[in-house]
């Protein structure tokens, strides 16, 4: 690292940025950016702003990875790639964030409206300003403040942000992986904010497996005063979820390392069926998240669930499909001793005054996708834990904060392995 006199130098620059870090968050919170997965068309007008923003910052050109989708207006799922040169050119000090964010669930249950930010003590309310708005927006200043303090980085700095993370990656970092143009490299510095705790001691280098599910069961409409004619399929699909909880007995194993620290397997979205209340459904639709420790096996998962689905079958006389969404066996950790593990242990120690410790989870980030193809990268993110739930919200002192160890990584001098 350089001097203390840069560093704090680079941290006045990223206080002076608050104001516009905060009319940032307003205007991307304004776009929303969601799968056609989620009811959405996709990512590109966010990426469009960004790219004016990067061009206003005077950023280098950017590159576009774009991955081809038919299904929404643009026809692309843009992934944008900012590479600023350091004086290691061989090397570079990535931090990835993603565009994309999901639907804000039941309306009712927010306190305004969740595409129109606010301020209120210290915290910016909206979809997306934690997930995964704030720590996108901290890479941007925290490269800027670098820039503007006319520091040369000591190694290249990347800046990547990628589409379709929370519907697997396909449009996302997998396509950018398998792109001729892939920027990254295995000796490379990489962080995925996406991940974290409220004081910013965890640092995560494994993940859980997941299996989404698709789960339809098949029986037979009739009128509900004479069910003798049909077959309940919502009756049906109910035991079978009550049934399905037997699987936190089955895969009961306990692992300190991840939080949660077992395995978790939790129904979650329900499709409608009838529309009325005096008809018996013929079909009805609901999926499952399974969060699974990596010691066992998604078929032997699946192999369960079946078991249970046919004696369901046999029970109500219907028919029960299952359908993988989403299976991610985990991929191996990182491991502890990565130059990115120890890289972050500094800058988090620098900024925050606390010791980051390796850690697992529970949740799925992009880092998967990474790791799958032996990239050592690190999560690491301080949040408010508000992701995913209504009046979502980033601590404004978070984004700020963040985006001087996101700084405090570029100016790290590493050695960098072969």
């Amino acid at each position: 690292m350089n001097s203390a006199a840069v560093c704090e130098g680079i941290s006045r620059r990223i206080d002076a940025y608050e104001n516009a870090m905060i009319k940032m968050q307003y205007e991307l919170t304004a776009i929303p950016a969601m799968s056609p997965d989620n009811g959405g068309d996709g990512e590109f007008e966010k990426v469009q702003y960004i790219l004016s923003c990067l061009h206003e910052l005077k950023f280098p050109q950017a590159l576009h990875i774009n991955a081809p989708d038919d299904r929404v207006s643009a026809g692309i799922r843009p992934n944008l790639i900012v590479h600023i040169p350091g004086r290691n050119p061989t090397a570079t000090v990535w931090i990835l964030t993603h565009t994309d964010i999901v639907p804000p669930g039941e309306i009712g249950l927010w306190n305004r409206d969740p595409y129109k930010c606010h301020v209120i003590d210290g915290k910016i309310f909206g979809r997306g300003t934690e997930d995964n708005q704030q720590d996108l927006i901290a890479s941007i200043f925290a490269a800027k403040a670098v820039l503007d303090e006319g520091e040369v980085p000591e190694n290249s700095v990347g800046l990547a942000f990628v589409a379709d993370e929370e519907t697997a990656s396909r449009f996302g970092l997998s396509y950018v992986l398998h792109h001729e143009q892939n920027p990254f490299r295995k000796a490379d510095i990489i962080v995925v904010p996406d991940s974290g705790n409220e004081d910013g001691t965890m640092i995560e280098i494994a993940e859980k497996s997941i299996l989404w599910l698709r789960i339809k069961t098949i029986g037979r409409q009739c009128h509900a005063s004479r069910p003798d004619l049909g077959k309940n399929a919502l009756q049906a699909a109910s035991q079978f979820i009550v049934v399905l909880n037997d699987l936190y007995t089955i895969f009961n194993a306990y692992d300190p390392f991840y939080e949660p620290r077992t395995s978790t397997f939790e129904p979650t979205k329900k499709v409608s069926n009838i529309q009325n209340i005096n008809t018996i459904p013929g079909e009805d639709i609901f999926y499952m998240d399974c969060r699974i420790l990596p010691h066992y096996q998604l078929k032997d998962v699946l192999r369960e669930i079946r078991n249970r689905a046919d004696e369901i079958e046999r029970r109500f006389n219907v028919s029960i499909e299952i359908t993988p969404v989403q299976d991610m066996q985990a991929p191996p950790p990182t491991p502890p001793d990565a130059p990115v593990v120890s890289a972050l242990q500094k800058a988090v120690n620098y900024v925050y005054g606390v010791h980051a410790t390796p850690r697992g989870i529970g949740a799925g980030t992009v880092a998967a996708v990474f790791r799958s193809k032996n990239y050592p990268v690190a999560v690491w993110s301080r949040v408010n834990h508000t992701a995913h739930q209504p009046n979502e919200n980033c601590l404004i002192s978070n984004m700020i904060g963040n985006a001087k160890v996101y700084a405090h990584l570029f100016m790290q001098s590493f050695e960098f392995k072969k």
